[in-house]
């Protein structure tokens, strides 16, 4: 599991709990992977929409430009299991080797 795989399951992680505005997303993503890059954490969530795993809508105005939303489908539940579950396994894997 690579890091784009983890950042991927953080953000289906973090959208399972609520929907949320990408720079909100950005933010809490930054807490965990600090050196990524904003525009790679918004290419990962542009292509979780493109493959269904999430949906983007706008939310309502307000003082400044219109926020975009991003919410998880059933789709999406279903990949942030398989990739929990591969972490799983790869943490469990590299454990068993004496990897902490």
């Amino acid at each position: 599991m690579l890091k784009k795989d983890l950042i991927e399951l953080c953000l289906l992680q973090i959208l399972s709990a609520e929907d949320l505005y990408g720079y909100e997303i950005l933010r809490r993503i930054h807490e965990s992977f600090p050196d990524t890059q904003e525009s790679a954490i918004y290419a990962l969530l542009r292509g979780l929409c493109k493959k269904g795993y999430t949906e983007r809508y706008e939310g309502n105005t307000s003082d400044g430009p219109t926020r975009k939303y991003y919410c998880i489908t059933a789709n999406g539940t279903a990949k942030k299991d398989d990739l929990l579950h591969e972490w799983r396994r790869l943490r469990n894997a590299l454990s068993a080797l004496g990897v902490e």
